[in-house]
């Protein structure tokens, strides 16, 4: 029987905590905060996108590419719902591959979780926060780092875990917050605040396309938001951290090209010609981003678009499908779902997440340098590290 130490009881360190005590081992649990699984409960909105059927390696992003290979491949989708089922934990498994609670409530995967644990004997030292890592190991057998980033520090997120890591001589790769909402250098935004539209988003690093993705788009006091805002965020907040140009295209209105649209309007003019532009552009978008374009423009609202020109057509149509805007940076940690960044994984062995530079000592979950995509990918990477560490501290 080994004495275990968990610091973090969130989703990798509940989970470790499970596999580990099933086995007989005795289990401490310690987390900082009242609460455990405070970013479970506020993830998906309050649903929870637990999972993902469809993942693969290339869902990740990190500077060791290959690391998460081992571990996803050890916890598949089908072990993950064995685990669930075990503990009561019923899924709904989507078309797109995203898996949520049956129960469509985050606090049923964060309760089930802590009651399991609790059940198999792990005891929960909650409003407890580790400061000295090197001491544990004076009265534990093992040590598993689970503090996660320091992505919604609003909810506890923080550097502890670099900290410790660093205390040990591993190397820390730069952090950056990652399914973010983006800060624009604009006036413009600000009175669109609140509209939003589905269109598409492309990324530009120094002035080059390298992303495109749509979805959502929702304009905010800030800059902007939405799903597709929040899947090019990585790219962008990395670009970011190493100075480079950031900036987006917007197209407010997928469903046209720029001829298309050009051709709709002055077909329009001919039809209905006592329309004013503002109503011309009230048709396409919502009342705020019709009235900022033509701002932008420098065009009356009142015009009426009998007065429209071919020319003209085109310079609002390439407005409404290529918005221009600058990201002058993201809207930070504190309202980030997740970050980039951590400890190198070079550093760690992917076939048992212990330390290569400190015998029996762990990483799992987000502290590491693993970064998944939107759409349960960061949860899928908490389990399977949770398992594999898990695993490998019962065989030793």
């Amino acid at each position: 029987m080994k004495k275990i130490a968990i610091i973090g009881a969130g989703a990798s360190g509940i989970l470790c905590s499970i596999v580990c005590s099933k086995q007989g081992h005795v289990v401490d649990i310690f987390e900082q905060n009242t609460k455990c699984a405070k970013k479970i409960l506020v993830s998906g909105n309050g649903r929870c996108n637990i999972t993902n059927t469809t993942v693969t390696q290339n869902d990740f992003f990190s500077d060791n590419a290959g690391f998460v290979k081992h571990a996803l491949e050890r916890f598949k989708f089908s072990d993950f719902q064995k685990f669930c089922s075990s503990i009561g934990l019923e899924l709904d498994i989507k078309s797109d591959g995203k898996v949520y609670p049956l129960s469509n409530e985050a606090k049923s995967v964060a309760n089930l979780l802590e009651n399991h644990a609790r059940s198999l004997g792990v005891h929960f030292h909650t409003d407890t926060k580790i400061t000295q890592i090197k001491t544990l190991f004076e009265k534990y057998d093992a040590v598993v780092v689970a503090t996660g980033s320091e992505a919604a520090s609003h909810l506890g997120g923080n550097t502890d875990g670099q900290k410790f890591a660093s205390e040990f001589g591993h190397t820390i790769i730069p952090s950056y917050p990652s399914l973010v909402q983006l800060e624009l250098n604009s006036q413009a935004h600000e009175k669109m605040s609140g509209a939003k539209v589905d269109g598409a988003v492309t990324l530009l690093i120094n002035g080059k396309a390298v992303e495109s993705v749509w979805g959502d788009i929702l304009f905010t006091n800030y800059g902007v938001s939405g799903f597709a805002v929040l899947d090019i965020s990585q790219k962008a907040s990395e670009s970011l951290l190493n100075y480079q140009a950031v900036d987006i295209s917007l197209n407010l209105s997928p469903k046209y090209t720029p001829q298309s649209l050009s051709s709709y309007m002055m077909k329009l003019s001919q039809i209905n010609p006592t329309l004013s532009f503002l109503d011309l552009l009230h048709g396409l978008l919502p009342l705020k981003i019709a009235k900022t374009l033509l701002d932008t423009l420098e065009l009356s609202y009142n015009a009426k678009i009998s007065t429209l020109n071919t020319k003209l057509t085109k310079r609002i149509a390439n407005q409404i499908l290529n918005w221009r805007f600058e990201v002058k940076d993201t809207h930070g940690f504190r309202h980030a779902e997740v970050a980039g960044g951590g400890v190198d994984t070079s550093e760690i062995n992917p076939l048992t997440m212990e330390s290569l530079k400190h015998n029996n000592l762990y990483f799992i979950g987000e502290v590491l340098d693993v970064l998944g995509r939107r759409g349960g990918f960061n949860f899928t990477w908490a389990w399977a590290s949770a398992f594999t560490c898990a695993k490998e501290i019962i065989k030793n």
